[in-house]
């Protein structure tokens, strides 16, 4: 019996550095081509086009089409990826090139705008700072406690009409323009300055923190209702068989697993809230002085700051401000990962 060998056709393949090569290529010629026409977006695009251009017919004529399909979905997630990211490097490079000079001289960080008008007086940002850090923090210290004992009622006790309706307002308020968070708190602040003290201020930090505390509040519900049932039942069950009451149980084992994903979600909400401008222009007011007393007269906040120096005229004052917020933002962030992972069960860090 004769058996026949048929000599398979061997598979072509592109080297390894095409890829690396035509990307390369096409940066090189979209920043070309954005630099002629002075638009980031007609570079973003002759990146893509150039880019999975090449790719494909390289691929699909050299390889086929199995091949050739498979390194084209390949570049394309890789081009999306990098035009997605190009914009954030652009902006984070412009803002530290712009901001940087400015912020890192003396006095940017400790004085006030007070006689910004005047040539030669010394000005900063240190009264927006530190207005930033109280307003931010009375409201945080206000929409943790309140959100996450939300979550745990909805998802730990909420039954009916109840938690139908609760639910119904947290996504809401999920989707309220801060502006109207603004108006609410500018709304809501003076008649309770009237009813307990028999003044009516309508700006003042604390205003601009209940503004912010609309905004944060649903972030944190939903954040920590989705860490809550990530939560295996079956710890809750242990827990019960070993006699734990349910508020034991919450506070000891469901609770203190869940913690990692919940303090991650308050800084991420926070970081969310201490960039919002349009509440606190409302709200806070301005002043070009310190005031430590979040109860008490108008105060200055990072994000007003930077648009107020914007229109201005004060262009670098105004990324300076920016860069000042980003590495605030950077620094919760960082703190976030840093508690969660101090504080993830063992097993999860």
């Amino acid at each position: 019996m004769t058996t026949a060998v048929i000599a398979a056709t061997p598979q072509k393949h592109l080297p390894a550095w095409f890829n690396i090569a035509v990307l390369g290529g096409a940066i090189v010629l979209a920043v070309a081509a954005a630099q002629v026409v002075n638009s980031g977006v007609v570079g973003v695009v002759t990146f893509l086009v150039l880019y999975l251009s090449a790719v494909s017919i390289a691929g699909f004529g050299v390889e086929g089409k199995r091949y050739g399909a498979d390194r084209l979905m390949t570049s394309l997630i890789t081009g999306t990826f990098i035009a997605a990211v190009i914009p954030l490097v652009s902006l984070l490079w412009t803002v530290l090139v712009q901001g940087w000079t400015r912020m890192s001289e003396s006095g940017f960080l400790t004085a006030t705008t007070f006689g910004q008008s005047m040539a030669g007086s010394e000005t900063g940002a240190g009264h927006a700072v530190v207005g930033t850090l109280l307003i931010t923090g009375m409201a945080a210290l206000i929409a943790v406690p309140l959100g996450v004992l939300t979550a745990v009622y909805l998802v730990e006790y909420g039954s009916g009409k109840l938690k139908r309706a609760i639910t119904l307002m947290v996504d809401i308020m999920t989707g309220i323009p801060s502006i109207v968070a603004g108006l609410f708190a500018a709304a809501m602040i003076p008649m309770i300055n009237q009813a307990l003290f028999g003044q009516a201020q309508f700006k003042n930090g604390f205003a601009g923190a209940i503004a912010l505390v609309v905004l944060m509040t649903p972030i944190v519900v939903r954040n920590t209702e989705e860490m809550l049932r990530l939560v295996p039942n079956e710890l809750r069950e242990a827990s019960y068989a070993l006699g734990v009451t349910k508020a034991g149980t919450i506070i000891r084992v469901v609770l203190r697993t869940a913690v990692s994903g919940i303090i991650s979600g308050i800084f991420i909400a926070t970081a969310r809230i201490i960039g919002e401008s349009a509440p606190l222009m409302i709200t806070a007011g301005t002043t070009d002085f310190y005031n430590y007393n979040i109860f008490s007269n108008q105060m200055y906040t990072l994000p007003v700051y930077v648009y107020n120096q914007y229109v201005s005229g004060n262009s670098a004052e105004a990324w300076a401000g920016a860069l000042l917020l980003i590495l605030i933002v950077l620094v919760l962030n960082l703190l976030a990962r840093w508690i969660a992972k101090h504080f993830a069960p063992k097993g999860e860090k």
